[in-house]
């Protein structure tokens, strides 16, 4: 107002001091409305990632279990949102506080009030439930429904909203904003957007839950080699994809929360709004650069252009560059992506050495290249940025000129996050587990959720036959023309055969009886033959265990066959003629 007045003056003179000042608080009113108009289109970009993650998420799993990772992703916005506004935007940015955790707020008591207003809390709960959805990809395809339950609300209540307390409230211990006590090494902590409080956080909570739920069955033989269990669905991978990129848009630049400032004298075209521009350009060129590294790097190591890598390469990319985005180069950006593409590679490497199952390499992906991306910001934070955002003064990048204690700060962070989130959600995961509370049936697991915990299957299967509306009332597994009937049957048990189809291509199945349990490819010496005996589980479904009936190559790619039906044990399956049903090979 001081400064409105000050310009204003000498042009309408002394005697013009009341229309000075009606001026300067139209102005103010003006500037306020905008940044509030501002704030909001951002949290609603963010909260439209809710939508990626779903997408993705439901890409990434197996058919089976698509109606229970979409419900998760829901709920993780639902359950969120009640938490988040009774206890986490208190503990979060409840101030005045101390540097460990806020304690005003609590239910939004005392809102709106200068320097928080309803659009603020709005903004920071989209980021909330998008650490809670990065957990929920990890542990996918063999999590109790309650157990997600619990582990949102206390991650979005309680977890998340500390550690964001301590980077970026003003009162927190290690914020770079910090108005109330000395800043860390002198500097405090630049985690602009969330690398380090957003996606360490959800990495590290889903690394623990993952580590202590297990790997899926089947997702490593018994010889401890991997098994590839793809996701059913490249199309909405790449949708949730370029929903994620949308959103963040919102993430990164969003987070200056305002963008009518200056940072120069009147008049100049140099201000906040040109920093958020140059805050999209470099979110763009980190993604753009990790995907087209990753793309040429999974070709190189497995000799195939893969679709989903490429997708995960860029978020990975856009990971990283989110704690340094707004103090960044676009060039330096090229750096952060083609970084934290081969740390997502490698870090999928070591995951399958190690025997651990991401369903989404969430860990890889927001663990490790977040971690990336907080050492990155201490490396290339260029001065000029750094003092127009933060003010004169602060350290900035080792490799710019600016000393080390930034980096010293952002060590302490990573390190800080990882105890933080394991001292809380490892003994979370760990008591739920013990309670029976966390993992699923390994009969249900195989049956798949959907069927066992949500009342039947995402899509509809119609068994096609010749004079049949295909497709009518539902999406269309399209199964084989020409059927081969089981083999005569036989008095062994509770044995059974498999066959397969003679040509194999996209719609190759698998029939059973209970004669004999010999895989059957007269045509195809190539595909593994095999005999065992096999017992039905509850749910009618036999798992196919014994090594190497369970792996099959197709095309030179290897087929996990995890389980298959029969009509007669599972009356809601559909069947035709009292054939036996075939199925995918999954």
């Amino acid at each position: 107002m001081s400064t409105c007045a000050a310009d204003l003056a000498p042009l309408l003179g002394a005697a013009a001091a009341n229309a000075t000042d009606y001026l300067c608080s139209q102005f103010a009113d003006t500037a306020s409305a905008v940044d509030a108009t501002y704030l909001l289109f951002s949290a609603y970009l963010v909260f439209a990632m809710q939508l990626g993650f779903a997408m993705l998420c439901a890409g990434s799993v197996r058919a089976k279990n698509t109606m229970n990772i979409m419900l998760t992703n829901v709920l993780d916005a639902a359950a969120g949102a009640l938490f988040y506004y009774l206890f986490g935007f208190a503990f979060a940015f409840g101030t005045p506080s101390n540097g460990f955790i806020g304690k005003q707020f609590f239910g939004l008591k005392h809102l709106p009030r200068t320097g928080f207003d309803y659009d603020y809390f709005l903004y920071q709960w989209a980021f909330a439930i998008a650490a809670a959805g990065i957990t929920s990809g990890s542990i996918a395809e063999r999590t109790q429904f309650v157990a997600y339950l619990i582990y949102s609300a206390f991650l979005t209540g309680f977890v998340y909203p500390v550690v964001s307390h301590w980077f970026w409230s003003t009162d927190g211990w290690a914020a770079a904003s910090r108005t109330s006590g000395p800043l860390l090494f002198g500097s405090g902590v630049i985690d602009f957007a969330g690398s380090g409080v957003v996606h360490m956080v959800g990495g590290v909570a889903g690394l623990w839950g993952a580590l202590i739920e297990g790997p899926r069955i089947g997702r490593f033989d018994h010889a401890g080699r991997s098994v590839a269990l793809k996701g059913h669905s490249a199309s909405l991978v790449v949708l949730g994809t370029f929903l994620l990129w949308f959103g963040w848009y919102g993430f990164n630049p969003g987070s200056f929360n305002t963008i009518l400032k200056s940072y120069g004298p009147a008049g100049t075209v140099h201000g906040q709004w040109s920093a958020v521009g140059r805050t999209a350009v470099t979110t763009t060129l980190a993604g753009s650069v990790a995907a087209l590294t990753t793309l040429f790097g999974k070709r190189l190591q497995t000799g195939h252009w893969n679709v989903v890598d490429v997708c995960n390469g860029l978020l990975g990319g856009f990971a990283a560059i989110t704690a340094g985005c707004s103090v960044v180069d676009p060039w330096a950006a090229v750096i952060c992506g083609f970084v934290s593409a081969w740390v997502l590679i490698g870090a999928n490497a070591l995951a399958a050495r190690l025997k651990f199952d991401d369903p989404l390499e969430a860990t890889q992906l927001h663990g490790g290249c977040g971690a990336w991306g907080i050492l990155f910001t201490a490396l290339f934070a260029r001065q000029k940025y750094v003092e127009e955002i933060y003010g004169p003064g602060r350290p900035y990048g080792l490799f710019m000129g600016g000393g080390g204690r930034l980096l010293a700060a952002h060590i302490i962070q990573i390190l800080v996050i990882a105890g933080w989130v394991s001292c809380t959600m490892g003994p979370l995961f760990y008591a739920l587990k013990k309670l029976d509370l966390l993992r699923i049936s390994a009969d249900d697991e195989m049956a798949g959720m959907d069927l066992t915990r949500h009342g039947g299957f995402a899509y509809v299967y119609h068994d096609e036959e010749p004079g049949d509306k295909a497709g009518v009332g539902g999406f269309m597994l399209r199964s084989a023309q020409n059927r081969i009937e089981p083999a005569a049957a036989a008095t062994t048990g509770n044995q059974m055969g498999v066959t397969f189809r003679d040509e194999p291509n996209e719609s190759s199945y698998i029939m059973i009886d209970y004669s004999d349990a010999t895989v059957t490819t007269p045509n195809h010496p190539h595909i593994v033959q095999s005999k065992t005996s096999l017992e039905p589980s509850k749910h009618g479904l036999w798992p196919v265990r014994p090594v190497p009936l369970n792996l099959v190559w197709l095309w030179g790619v290897p087929f996990y066959m995890e389980y298959v039906y029969v009509h007669n044990v599972m009356p809601e399956i559909p069947y035709q003629n009292n054939k036996l049903f075939p199925i995918p090979l999954l």
